[in-house]
């Protein structure tokens, strides 16, 4: 047990164009090296790119994937008695959000294209439409967590 204090949860603020947190915290998860407005400008363009592509608003389809993407369970390992086991816990919202943010960067970055800004922008229609690499991750986890049901009474 650690004897530090807790860490304060930071307020996420809104991103100048579209004043949503999602974006900005989505910015965030596509920063390198500090370049915060590198990050907006491809966030930017690839959202351009979806509206583009699109008929509906691209902050719509930018939720609509993150909710695609967000896990209900993930599986954390726990040793009890000299075996370690993967137990099935429940996602909390912020966590969930995160999780989906992260795989959805993750995978655009791995994707091959020309920019990065057109790989961001095919994930997010990608998991919009409930396909690709995702939401394939999430249901990946779904499937561990299903498999190691037997194991939820070592929750914490």
């Amino acid at each position: 047990m650690s004897r530090r204090n807790t860490s304060k949860k930071r307020l996420v603020k809104a991103d100048p164009v579209y004043q949503s947190k999602l974006v900005s915290m989505l910015t965030v998860r596509v920063l390198k090296h500090g370049k915060k407005s590198i990050a907006q400008k491809i966030i930017y363009s690839a959202l351009e790119i979806i509206k583009e592509r699109s008929t509906s608003e691209p902050l719509h389809i930018l939720e609509q994937a993150i909710r695609n993407a967000t896990p209900l369970v993930e599986v954390k390992a726990r040793r009890v008695g000299g075996s370690t086991y993967q137990v099935p816990i429940e996602v909390r919202a912020y966590r969930g959000t995160n999780l989906a943010l992260r795989w959805i960067t993750r995978f655009a970055i791995e994707r091959s294209g020309k920019n990065m800004a057109i790989k961001l922008a095919n994930e997010i229609m990608d998991a919009a439409g409930e396909n690709g690499n995702a939401i394939r991750k999430r249901e990946e986890t779904h499937r561990m967590a299903e498999a190691n049901k037997a194991f939820a009474h070592y929750r914490y």
